[in-house]
């Protein structure tokens, strides 16, 4: 989430009672879908911004809250800095006028904001269907290990539901789909873990152990790579045109890789699943807007899924 576009949203939501996405995007000339994970975004990293379903609904700042730019108070700066830091996407520029900002703030809150500018990651991207949003009840202690640079005696229930403490040193959180997951360091190496199979957390006056070359958006790319192979085995290759390839890339995510567009102006796409059928069944409705050329189950998939359709609205 890019700085200027953070603060454009907060005085979005502090000048009108109630904002929709849709709003935010014309008014910030970003798509919908950016607009909806910006403020997905500042909900998860604590600001009190929630929404409203249904007709009528929309966001909001819980009790009107309001933010101060110029004199932020220590929990503003820390926010702030978590979903928009360095860590974040930013130009040059953008992170000049973060600098600027750590410059106005109290002496005090500037060491715990830089710090925490480094400490989250908002991945916007998903693995299937989203999460329902809930806050981790350890979520605040997690922030204050790694900000602070503590280590930690973290109670924890594995997958297999087996559960463990460990001594662990934080070097980063993450939040993706609504999820959040820590990065740390452990006996057995660097592990990362789910912030909500957290049973307990109790901080230690030790200082986390820190690899000097440690980078939380490169460590959490090579992490997310490692899952998308693990849940995503089977590969489908195809042509498709320009049109239906912008529709893949938000069906799809980071599951799509395009290639450059051969002589009729169709582009290759490379998409990964679960299985190959499945991807099938989620191409068909393209029609000819997508071509599949391998593996050949999922060629088969789509006769006969054309074959089905073509009787069904046969006509009379």
């Amino acid at each position: 989430m890019r700085a200027d576009r953070l603060v454009a949203v907060l005085l979005l939501l502090q000048s009108r009672r109630q904002i929709t996405a849709a709003e935010v995007a014309i008014e910030l000339e970003v798509s919908e879908r950016t607009a909806r994970r910006d403020l997905e975004a500042l909900s998860a990293a604590g600001i009190p911004v929630y929404s409203q379903a249904g007709r009528g609904g929309g966001w909001k700042l819980i009790g009107g809250a309001r933010t101060d730019l110029s004199g932020l108070s220590a929990a503003e700066a820390r926010t702030l800095f978590l979903v928009a830091g360095p860590a974040a996407p930013a130009t040059p520029e953008l992170k000049g006028a973060l600098r600027k900002l750590v410059q106005a703030l109290p002496e005090p809150f500037r060491a715990e904001a830089e710090s925490a500018a480094s400490s989250i990651v908002v991945d916007p991207d998903r693995w299937g269907a989203t999460a329902r949003a809930h806050h981790p009840l350890h979520l605040e202690s997690l922030q204050e290990a790694t900000i602070r640079g503590r280590q930690v005696r973290l109670g924890y229930t594995a997958r297999d539901g087996a559960p463990s403490i460990r001594r662990v040193h934080p070097l980063g959180l993450v939040t993706k789909a609504r999820i959040w997951y820590l990065i740390a360091g452990t006996d057995a190496g660097q592990r990362t873990f789910r912030v909500d199979r957290v049973t307990s957390v109790e901080l230690s006056d030790q200082p986390a152990e820190r690899p000097v070359d440690f980078d939380l958006q490169r460590a959490w790319e090579e992490i997310a790579a490692t899952i998308d192979e693990l849940r995503s085995p089977e590969r489908v290759e195809a042509i498709a045109t320009p049109e239906v390839v912008e529709v893949l890339r938000w069906m799809f995510e980071r599951q799509v890789a395009v290639g450059p567009p051969g002589p009729d102006g169709r582009l290759p796409v490379s998409i990964s699943g679960q299985r190959s059928e499945l991807i099938a069944n989620q191409l068909a409705g393209f029609g000819v807007g997508v071509e599949v050329i391998a593996p050949e189950q999922a060629r088969q998939c789509l006769a006969r899924i054309g074959g089905e359709l073509s009787v069904l609205y046969r006509a009379p």
